[in-house]
Parts: C-alpha cells; sequence; structure tokens
C-alpha cells in the first residue's frame, strides 16, 4: 500500500439519514475494494439501518434522507440510475470483508434488541474502547 494512504479505515456511523449511512457504505465498498482494512461502527440513529422491521423489512427503508424522501424511494431512484442500492453496498462490503460492530450504549440509548439486528451481517457489539482498539495509529478515521 503507497504511504500516503491509511493502512485502515474506522467508519463511526452515528447518523440515520439514508444517505449517509448509504455513503458510508459506498466509502467503505471502495476502500475494501482497494485493499484498505475497514471497520464500520453503528451506533445510535445509524443502528436502525442495519436492523430488521417486525414484518423482516429492512430498517433503512423506514428511515429518511436528508431532503425528507423516505429510505426506500431513494434506493430505487438510485437503482434507476445505476447507483448501487443498499443492499448491494452492504452486501459488498459483508462479502468483502469488512468488520461490522454495532454499539451496545446506542442499543441501550435508542431501546433497540440484539436480536433486532440483521443476521446477514456479522456484528460484533461492543463500544468505543472495543472500536478505538481496533483503530490504527496509521489508519484514518471519519464520522459520519
Amino acid at each position: 500500500m503507497p504511504p500516503d494512504r491509511p493502512a485502515k479505515l474506522s467508519l463511526i456511523v452515528y447518523s440515520g439519514a439514508f444517505d449517509k449511512v448509504h455513503y458510508a457504505l459506498a466509502t467503505a465498498a471502495a476502500a475494501i475494494a482497494t485493499n484498505t482494512p475497514v471497520t464500520l461502527f453503528f451506533t445510535m440513529e445509524a443502528i436502525a439501518c442495519v436492523t430488521r422491521t417486525a414484518d423482516g423489512a429492512p430498517g433503512w427503508q423506514t428511515v429518511t434522507a436528508e431532503d425528507g424522501r423516505d429510505g426506500a424511494a431513494v434506493d430505487a431512484a438510485f437503482a434507476t440510475r445505476g447507483v448501487g442500492t443498499f443492499e448491494e453496498l452492504l452486501q459488498a462490503c459483508v462479502e468483502l470483508g469488512a468488520s461490522f460492530m454495532v454499539c451496545d450504549m446506542g442499543l441501550r440509548a435508542k431501546g433497540i434488541d440484539r436480536a433486532e439486528l440483521r443476521d446477514d451481517v456479522p456484528f460484533v457489539e461492543g463500544g468505543l474502547v472495543t472500536f478505538l482498539n481496533d483503530a490504527r495509529a496509521d489508519g484514518a478515521m471519519l464520522f459520519i
């Protein structure tokens, strides 16, 4: 890896806005595709994007984008324009080996039970200490 690139990308995914979480996944997928290891740390409002609703639908469909549209509508528009969908990006991150963490404090603060998380995403539960111990001194950290 060239010395001017971070050795690892650590993303704190905090925002619950569909478009911000979508972009976090796009950033993670691009980093992994360029051989940069990635950890996505979902906390607070962003956790809703990686849950399943009571009827089994992906939680990201229930959140809104910054412009007020619902996630499903934005995702459908992205798909018609050839932009990777939320599911495509999420699954690419899973398949390419991104690390997924979910914040135990965020789960408690938002009243989300661990069982509500998607079972197709290999989450490690932990807190900020776990996340920071996973980060690298020669890496980059982004807050989304």
